[in-house]
């Protein structure tokens, strides 16, 4: 089911037919496994491109920042001289857009969660073009600031979208897909930024502004076409998207894996302030956070790193390419082992090792540039499927809409505060050591070892205490007990 603990209490039909109490038995009696693989087909070829997309367009914002430095670092017409930076000005632009970013993801999801907004219109808002048109550091630094207000709605929202749509044992595989779709993004930005390089003086602006230009006119293109054509929730389903015969299956499949999570129902009236101090939410964000530590330092520095072991700036754009390709192929395939075994810890842990390689590498500096490389393809290996991972596992172990919107967007945006670590430990004047830099990946390494096994400890002890209180209940005590705590499983 939802739980990191294997053992007979429930299995994977229980996505399917469970007790009365998840679902009405008529509706169960109506399994019929060829509808549901034709419904389960609708949603994998609809929602999972639609938010993927989105997706790798926020990336593409969020990571050619990176590659805009690369191509000018330490020339006239570069984005740091041109716009007149100080000497930790790209930091800054990194770190800024993180700011609103953060502080937005639970306001927007509570506002997602009660459907007064349409999900197209809520996760089609971009602004990306106008930082290649800006003239000042200043207006570089106003525009990251007004795209992460934006742009912070769709994560969490996109990943509370997917939750809603999918059973506990579906979501861990499409929460690789989505994750992947976002690591195209840095992946094709490398390629793009080659591509887009040759444009340099055309129109009398730099190549950097154009990768700006280029990239952001895709996002607000894209964004609009989301806009009209984006699922609704599943109760809501627009009938080009379900038939009513499909809707009314898959909300009973909802239920059988997850319980009555409607807007009114018990599980979705918990006061906020349970919500917000829930350590099941706290717990895996912390994980979260570690990982995505590497995971921010990838995307923002490795164009940089690259350069820096000797090759061009163009060149060192196409060398990103393998990098991001390695941690897609990664994170699908260790993603759909840990979903079929229906068990995360040891795969969280042993990308946790594959981070650790990388950071010592980085740490030791091996001055073998092709050493240096390979630590790169350790550092995205090991971190990508950590995060879609624990995203699964988060919205396993959370019931009720109210619950997964706070959750969901609290890993997402609090997760994101990593960035503002990693975007300000690569200190440009101990350039290319940056002995603090490695120092602080290595040790939030290591404090991810230690969280994913202290969250596996918690929830054996969790699941023993629930069935010892079962175990001392009457038949009619723990049939109650069952239809409040939809015989839930850590």
């Amino acid at each position: 089911m939802s739980d990191d603990i294997k053992g007979p209490r429930v299995t994977e039909k229980s996505d399917i037919s469970v007790d009365s109490t998840a679902a009405p038995a008529a509706e169960i009696a109506t399994y019929d496994p060829k509808l549901d693989r034709a419904i389960l087909w609708k949603r994998d070829i609809v929602l999972i491109p639609f938010t993927g997309v989105l997706y790798t367009l926020l990336f593409l914002d969020r990571t050619n920042i990176a590659n805009a430095r690369s191509l000018g670092i330490g020339q006239p017409d570069g984005l740091e001289m041109t716009l007149n930076m100080p000497h930790n000005g790209f930091n800054t632009a990194l770190w800024i857009f993180y700011i609103p970013f953060v502080l937005a993801e639970v306001p927007a999801n509570l506002l997602f969660n009660k459907n007064i907004i349409r999900p197209g219109l809520f996760l089609g808002c971009v602004i990306g073009m106008c930082q290649g048109l800006t003239g000042s550091y200043g207006g570089l630094l106003t525009v990251r600031f007004l795209m992460g207000i934006f742009e912070a709605s769709l994560p969490a929202g996109a990943t509370y979208l997917i939750a809603m749509y999918y059973t506990k044992r579906e979501a861990a595989v499409r929460f690789a897909w989505f994750f992947n779709f976002a690591l195209a993004g840095p992946m094709f930005s490398g390629l793009l930024a080659y591509a887009i390089s040759n444009l340099d003086g055309a129109g009398g602006l730099q190549g950097w502004r154009w990768i700006f230009i280029i990239e952001g006119l895709m996002t607000c293109v894209i964004g609009v076409i989301v806009f009209f054509i984006c699922p609704n929730f599943p109760q809501h389903a627009q009938p080009w998207f379900l038939k009513p015969h499909e809707r009314e299956r898959l909300v009973a499949q909802l239920e059988a894996s997850r319980g009555n999570e409607s807007e009114g129902s018990a599980v979705d009236s918990v006061p906020m302030w349970k919500i917000l101090t829930d350590w099941r939410i706290h717990l895996f964000t912390m994980g979260f956070f570690c990982c995505d530590i590497t995971a921010s330092s990838v995307a923002s520095f490795t164009p940089t790193i690259l350069t820096e072991l000797g090759w061009q700036s163009t060149i060192a754009q196409l060398m990103t390419m393998p990098i991001w390709a390695a941690g897609i192929i990664a994170t699908f395939g260790v993603t759909w082992v840990s979903s079929y075994l229906n068990f995360r810890t040891p795969f969280i842990i042993g990308a946790c090792c594959f981070q650790l390689v990388g950071w010592i590498i980085m740490k030791v500096y091996v001055p073998a540039p092709g050493v240096r490389y390979m630590a790169l393809f350790f550092m995205s290996m090991g971190t990508f499927p950590q995060m879609s991972i624990y995203m699964g596992w988060l919205s396993a172990n959370l019931r009720g809409r109210k619950y997964l919107a706070v959750g969901m967007a609290w890993m997402i945006g609090f997760g994101n505060c990593a960035n503002f670590i990693s975007t300000n430990v690569f200190i440009i004047t101990e350039r290319p050591r940056y002995p603090t830099g490695f120092s602080v990946g290595l040790a939030f390494t290591c404090a991810g070892i230690a969280l994913a096994a202290c969250t596996y400890v918690i929830l054996v002890l969790k699941n023993k205490k629930r069935d010892e209180l079962r175990a001392r209940m009457t038949d009619a005590e723990c049939e109650s007990y069952d239809e409040l705590h939809f015989k839930f499983v850590y």
